[in-house]
C-alpha cells in the first residue's frame, strides 16, 4: 500500500520508507537542461573567451561553436551510460561501475566538495554582480555587498529546495522561459543592429592575433563553463519518465538549441561592442544594453539576475542528488542520504552543499574558480567516457537502449581526447601553481577514502552526531527500493 503525501514533490511515502517516483517528462527534462546550462556563463564568459582568443573575434566564435559541439558529444556519450545504468549521481555512478570504487570515490571528493560548490558560488557571485549594479550606477558595487547578496541567494535556494521539490521544478520551467526570452531580446536587437548597417566591428572579425595552445585551452575553459549542465539529467535519472527515450531526446533537443542562442548572442555582443570594450567589461550584457536599448537597459540586469537565480536553483538540486547517491553507497556520511520525513526532500545534502558553496564565495575570483572547476571537471568527463569504453568490453551484454556509436562512430574517443587536452594543455604550456593545488585537492581524497571507505573505520561519536542531526532535522533513511537500477 502506498500513501501519497499531498503537496509534496513527486516522492511517495510507503510503509517501508520513502521512494523516488518518476516526475520528469520530455518537456520538463528539456527545460531542466536549458535552465542549468543558461546561467552566468553567457553573461560573463564572452569576455574571458575573447581575452584568451587574443581579441580575435573570429577565433572566439569558432571556440564557442566548438564548445557547443563538444557538449553535444558529451551529452550523447552520457545518454548511452544513463540509459544503461539508471542511477542518480551522474559521473560518480558510471565511474564506480566502470573503473571501480576507489576512482569513483576520489573523483567524487573533488566533484562534490569542490567542482559543484565552486560552480554554484560563481553563479551566485554573478547574480550579485547584476542584481547590485542598478544600485551603483556610477561605480562598481563593493565586494562585501556582492558577497552578502550571493550568500543570501544561496540560503534562499537551499530553503526552497528543502521545503518542496515540486515548487523547485515548477520554478525551473518558469525560469527557462524567462532565460530564452532574455537571450531572444539580445539576439534580435543584435540582428537589427547589423541589418541597419552597423557592421564595423564584424568586419575585423579575424584581424587579431592567433592564440597559443595554452590560451586556446583557457578560452575553452571559459566557453565550456557556459555550456556546463548538458549532463543534468544524468543526476536525476531515477525521476525521469521513460528514461531510455527521454534522456537522449532531451539532450539532442536542448543542447543544439542553446548552441544557436549562444552564437547569436555572441554575434550581437561583437556587433555592438569592440573587443576591448568586451574584455574590460565586468558585466558584458549590461554594457551591451547601455549602448543599444538605453532607458530600457535595466531589463538586462533583471533578466540576468533571474537567469542566474534559476541556475543556482538547478545547481543546488544536482549537488544534493550527487551527495544523496554517494551517501547511499557509503562514500559520504550517512546523514546525507536521509530525507525529511514531512517534506521528503534531501535536506541534509542540500544544507551541506549550500555551506560548501558559501565557503567558495570568500575568494570571489571568478576566473580562478573557473580554472579550478574546469580542470577537475574535464578530468572527470574524460574518465567517464573511458568508463563507457570499458563497460562495452567488460559487459557486452549490458542492455543499452541507446548507443552513441549508432550515430557517430568514434565520438567517445573525440570526447576523451578533448577532455585530456583541456586538462593537460594549460599545464604543459604554462605550468602554474594553481594546477598543482588542483591535483593536490584531488589527491586529498586519499585521506578520506583509505580509513573511512576501504577500511570502513567508524567512531561511535559519528553515530551519535548522525542521530542528533537526524532528530534535529527530522530526517529518515530512504526506502531500500529506491536504490539504483540497471537494465
Amino acid at each position: 500500500r502506498q500513501e501519497t503525501i499531498p503537496g509534496r514533490t513527486g516522492k511517495k511515502k510507503t510503509e517501508g520508507g520513502m521512494q523516488l517516483s518518476k516526475t520528469i517528462g520530455y518537456f520538463c527534462g528539456v527545460n531542466f537542461i536549458i535552465n542549468v546550462i543558461v546561467g552566468s556563463g553567457i553573461f560573463i564568459s564572452p569576455s574571458g573567451v575573447l581575452e584568451f582568443s587574443c581579441l580575435n573575434a573570429g577565433v572566439a566564435l569558432i571556440i564557442w561553436a566548438a564548445c557547443g559541439a563538444l557538449s553535444l558529444v558529451g551529452g550523447l556519450c552520457y545518454a548511452e551510460l544513463g540509459t544503461s545504468i539508471v542511477s542518480s549521481g551522474g559521473e560518480y555512478s558510471y565511474i564506480k561501475r566502470g573503473l571501480g570504487s576507489f576512482m569513483a570515490c576520489l573523483l567524487l571528493w573533488v566533484h562534490a566538495i569542490f567542482i559543484l560548490p565552486a560552480g554554484s558560488s560563481i553563479i551566485a557571485l554573478t547574480f550579485s554582480e547584476y542584481a547590485s549594479q542598478p544600485f551603483y550606477p556610477d561605480c562598481t558595487a563593493p565586494d562585501l555587498v556582492k558577497k552578502i547578496v550571493a550568500v543570501v541567494v544561496i540560503l534562499c535556494v537551499a530553503v526552497l529546495n528543502s521545503l518542496s521539490i515540486r515548487y523547485s521544478l515548477h520554478l525551473q520551467n518558469v525560469f527557462t522561459l524567462l532565460k530564452l526570452l532574455a537571450l531572444g531580446i539580445i539576439s534580435i536587437v543584435g540582428l537589427v543592429f547589423i541589418a541597419q548597417g552597423n557592421i564595423r566591428n564584424l568586419k575585423m572579425t579575424f584581424s587579431g592575433e592567433i592564440p597559443t595552445i595554452s590560451e586556446i585551452g583557457k578560452a575553452f575553459y571559459h566557453g565550456l563553463w557556459a555550456y556546463g549542465g548538458w549532463n543534468t539529467l544524468n543526476y536525476v535519472e531515477e525521476e525521469v519518465k521513460n528514461t531510455s527515450k527521454n534522456v537522449p531526446r532531451c539532450i539532442i533537443t536542448a543542447v543544439p538549441l542553446v548552441i544557436v542562442f549562444y552564437l547569436l548572442v555572441n554575434i550581437s555582443y561583437m556587433a555592438v561592442l569592440t573587443p576591448k570594450e568586451m574584455v574590460s567589461s565586468a558585466a558584458v550584457a549590461v554594457t551591451w544594453a547601455n549602448k543599444t536599448i538605453g532607458p530600457f537597459s535595466w531589463i538586462i540586469p533583471l533578466s540576468v539576475a533571474i537567469s542566474t537565480f534559476g541556475s543556482i536553483n538547478g545547481s543546488m538540486f544536482l549537488q544534493a542528488r550527487l551527495n544523496y547517491a554517494a551517501s547511499k553507497e557509503g562514500h559520504l556520511p550517512a546523514i546525507l542520504s536521509m530525507l525529511h520525513i514531512n517534506y521528503l526532500t534531501p535536506a541534509p545534502a542540500i544544507i551541506f552543499s549550500s555551506i560548501l558553496s558559501i565557503i567558495f564565495i570568500i575568494p570571489s575570483n571568478l576566473s580562478l574558480l573557473m580554472i579550478y572547476s574546469g580542470f577537475a571537471s574535464w578530468l572527470m568527463v574524460g574518465l567517464t567516457c573511458i568508463s563507457l569504453i570499458v563497460l562495452r568490453f567488460r559487459e557486452p551484454n549490458l542492455h543499452r537502449p541507446y548507443k552513441v556509436s549508432k550515430h557517430f562512430d568514434s565520438v567517445h574517443h573525440v570526447k576523451i581526447s578533448a577532455s585530456f587536452f583541456l586538462v593537460l594543455s594549460p599545464i604543459i604550456q604554462e605550468p602554474e601553481v594553481e594546477y598543482i593545488y588542483g591535483v593536490l585537492l584531488m589527491l586529498s581524497g586519499f585521506i578520506f577514502y583509505i580509513p573511512f571507505v576501504h577500511f570502513k573505520l567508524k567512531f561511535r561519536i559519528f553515530d551519535r552526531i548522525t542521530s542528533y542531526i537526524q532528530l534535529l532535522m527530522e530526517v529518515s533513511p530512504p526506502d531500500s527500493t529506491s536504490e539504483s537500477k540497471t537494465h
